[in-house]
């Protein structure tokens, strides 16, 4: 049995809800249409690096792009920095799906037959194991400050917390990546 996996959206029909469509709402329509043609790549790479797969990626992409695209003519008024607000809500949304999930499943017993599993090329890449390793907000600073080139301002702004949280944050998660890939290279690969 193969699992369907969702598309990802690439226009705003994909993900502005048909109750929010109507003959006044086009301009609005189009302008978030525009803002996801121009952002999905960019968010699509934060997603991966965030979940640390491609597929849980694009359903974090697409849960926060109908959320927004449900509130967009909002958004768009309130808000000077609409990515940084996206990019916000994909952090909160991945960190509460993480401490939903992160509690262990028990099973009766195991599968008759394993799920054929597609290896995502960089699973066994030692930057990518040490970062999904980390805590979800260490992970989040890490990934808009170096993936993403914001700045502690800017990842303040995104993430909701202060400077001061993002700079103590950035550290701990450099302290825990230098150790986890020092021990890696140390053990030599070669």
């Amino acid at each position: 049995m193969t699992a369907h996996l969702p598309a990802v959206p690439t226009t705003a029909e994909a993900v502005v809800p048909r109750q929010a469509r109507g003959g006044d709402m086009a301009a609005t329509e189009d302008d978030f249409a525009e803002f996801v043609r121009a952002t999905l790549p960019g968010l699509m790479r934060y997603g991966h690096a965030l979940t640390g797969n491609p597929h849980d990626a694009a359903d974090l992409v697409q849960t926060v792009l109908e959320k927004v695209g449900a509130r967009w003519s909002k958004i768009s008024r309130t808000t000077d920095e609409p990515l940084a607000y996206v990019r916000r809500a994909m952090a909160n949304a991945h960190i509460s799906r993480w401490r939903r999930t992160r509690r262990e499943t028990l099973l009766a017993d195991f599968p008759d037959v394993p799920a054929a599993a597609h290896r995502d090329r960089l699973e066994d890449e030692p930057l990518w194991t040490a970062l999904r390793s980390l805590p979800p907000r260490q992970r989040a600073v890490i990934v808009l400050r170096y993936y993403e080139g914001l700045s502690e301002a800017e990842i303040a702004d995104t993430l909701g917390i202060s400077r001061g949280t993002v700079k103590s944050q950035a550290s701990k998660a450099l302290t825990t990546l230098r150790r986890r890939l020092g021990a890696h290279a140390e053990g030599g690969d070669g």
